[in-house]
């Protein structure tokens, strides 16, 4: 199995060392694994957390001892601006979002105010500092909705139709106006949807199934099961968000570039439980409901830009990926 410190954390050139770095979403499943990355590679790591989630990866591990935290929210913008100027930070990681689309759907206007003006008050936080030389945008594939022409390439329109989808595709328009109307020093990243170890929203498909069949209970698919999505670990994306940040501090052609980040493996919501299924030596089978609506039905996505232009490629296969979250599950729920 790939040695993912190896291959990302040997920060040779001592790029992180030291380096004060921000990131907003940090309870997250992305933010805690880049904490700790950003850490093992020597980083000065200041952290803006909303809500005290206790078993997220952040806390649970007592990464939290070794960073800065903020408690706030990152639409204010008053704040942002308080944390860029007194902790003097040069790289922004902007991770913070709601990101489950049934709750987008419920909920339309939270999901805009966390992930359009939430944007927007970093972006413009970012454009008063003196001291921030990097910005990295989260946006996701979901930003570009539904499209006839598949793979999704970033030459492509934003076109997201349903709540979630429209609040990316609008915080990712903003990080690109802002870059190219500003100057200021941002790349955004399109990735798919991520798993791994840390994920505490059960109703996300692989620590749902994977919570399920630990409890011997069948697992249950909210939509029919032929969505065909793009399904990338997480440490994968850590590896792809530090990259990004180290290409940007060096290319100023990178300045308001989006690049997809994707295994490009397309896999049904049913092929993929039944591989979790299989990894985990389970006879269970899925109780399919057929009650998702207004999401996008095909996406995946290319990544041949960041291949090309950052030299990335991912270091984890699918299964190899599902093996590492399947255990970590295992351990955190004791089972």
């Amino acid at each position: 199995m790939p040695d993912t410190r190896k291959a990302f954390c040997d920060d040779s050139s001592g790029f992180w060392l030291d380096r004060p770095t921000f990131i907003t979403g940090a309870t997250g499943l992305l933010g805690g694994w880049l904490v700790k990355r950003l850490l093992d590679a020597g980083a000065d790591v200041i952290c803006l957390i909303r809500d005290w989630v206790p078993q997220c990866e952040l806390i649970h591990n007592k990464l939290i001892e070794k960073v800065k935290v903020i408690r706030g929210d990152v639409r204010d913008q008053s704040l942002i601006e308080r944390i860029l100027g007194e902790y003097e930070i040069e790289t922004v990681f902007h991770l913070a979002a709601q990101t489950i689309v049934t709750i987008a759907n419920r909920n339309p206007i939270s999901t805009f105010e966390s992930n359009i003006r939430g944007t927007w008050a970093l972006l413009e936080a970012c454009r008063h500092s003196s001291t921030v030389k990097q910005v990295i945008i989260a946006s996701s594939d979901k930003a570009y909705g539904d499209q006839g022409n598949l793979p999704y390439n970033e030459k492509m329109p934003l076109q997201g139709q349903h709540p979630y989808d429209v609040s990316k595709s609008c915080a990712d328009l903003l990080a690109h106006s802002y870059a190219k109307t500003y100057g200021l020093p941002i790349a955004i990243t399109r990735c798919g949807n991520f798993y791994g170890g840390g994920d505490l929203n059960w109703n996300r498909i692989i620590p749902g199934t994977i919570r399920s069949v630990l409890r011997d209970q069948c697992p249950v698919i909210r939509s029919n099961g032929s969505n065909v999505r793009d399904y990338f670990y997480v440490e994968d994306g850590v590896a792809a968000y530090m990259l990004l940040a180290e290409c940007l501090s060096i290319r100023q052609g990178l300045c308001g570039e989006a690049f997809n980040f994707s295994n490009e493996l397309q896999i049904t919501v049913f092929e993929l439980v039944e591989r979790v299924l299989k990894l985990m030596g389970s006879n269970l089978k899925p109780k399919i409901k057929n009650e998702a609506a207004n999401e996008i039905r095909h996406q995946c996505l290319s990544s041949a830009k960041a291949r090309d232009l950052l030299g990335w490629k991912p270091l984890f296969d699918l299964d190899h990926g599902l093996e590492k979250t399947i255990s970590w599950y295992k351990e955190f729920l004791g089972l």
